[in-house]
């Protein structure tokens, strides 16, 4: 395998954070690179999502001072039903394959910077960076990766509280993974991502204080903290009530454990 510093490539992807939706979440870099694009792909994810296009839209009006070729596309479905990796897997393939073609369709030529509108920070539980992987795989080229805000330091800002207790550890997991082996163990701070299902409902809310936000740093946030005993249910309800209203939702949570003694 060649080193990153070798790849010669004519084509570069570059995967920009955009924060939470918010135009001034983008860094100064992040505006820079969307401006060196020859082509921004724009993924379309169904009518119950146009709200998520129309952001990207929204963004690239704001931030872009000439020209750029812009194309939105379908983003494949993952299968809901057999084994969850092995899905996720193969969605990951026909995404890559899916932006192989539209990069030969708008770049002929097979060079010039490509740049995928990626939201929060492409480490933190985005797979933009392992579909990359799969088009390397196929097609030489060079990935570059632009940071951006993450919807938790979105939500700690929200509630003006900091990540971690002192000299504590931070676990950060899925709603899945909270759901089906509980809480982590050796960790008194918990922060939970992509949980569709209120994960945090099947824990014993002694002792657990939540911090809790939906479109964290948009205009229609919505925040609940308290302790979780007293809270979950409001924000059970507020969820779902949100979800209807919008026809999507993005929301994240602290969890933090108070010692007992």
């Amino acid at each position: 395998m060649r080193a990153v510093e070798d790849v010669d490539a004519a084509l570069e992807l570059q995967l920009v954070g955009i924060g939470t939706g918010n135009p001034a979440h983008l860094t100064l870099a992040a505006i820079e690179a969307l401006n060196q694009a020859a082509l921004i792909l724009l993924p379309r994810k169904g009518e119950d999502k146009l709200e998520l296009l129309d952001l990207r839209r929204h963004i690239c009006a704001r931030v872009l001072d000439g020209p750029v070729r812009i194309v939105e596309f379908d983003l494949p479905q993952r299968a809901a039903d057999g084994d969850y990796l092995a899905a996720v897997a193969d969605w990951h393939e026909a995404i890559a394959a899916e932006w192989l073609r539209q990069i030969d369709v708008h770049l002929p030529t097979g060079g010039g910077k490509v740049a995928l509108l990626v939201w929060g920070d492409p480490s933190l539980y985005d797979s933009t960076l392992r579909i990359a992987a799969h088009v390397q795989h196929e097609r030489p080229l060079h990935v570059s990766v632009v940071p951006g805000i993450t919807s938790l330091q979105v939500l700690t800002a929200a509630h003006r509280i900091p990540l971690n207790d002192v000299a504590a550890p931070v676990m950060i997991t899925t709603g899945r993974r909270l759901r089906e082996q509980g809480w982590p163990v050796g960790a008194d701070t918990v922060a939970v991502m992509l949980d569709g299902n209120c994960a945090f409902t099947t824990l014993e809310g002694a002792g657990i204080e939540i911090w809790w936000g939906a479109y964290v740093g948009m205009a229609q946030q919505a925040l609940v903290a308290g302790p979780l005993g007293e809270v979950a249910d409001q924000i059970v309800r507020l969820r779902a009530q949100l979800r209807a209203r919008h026809g999507w939702i993005m929301d994240i949570y602290l969890l933090r454990r108070r010692s007992r003694g």
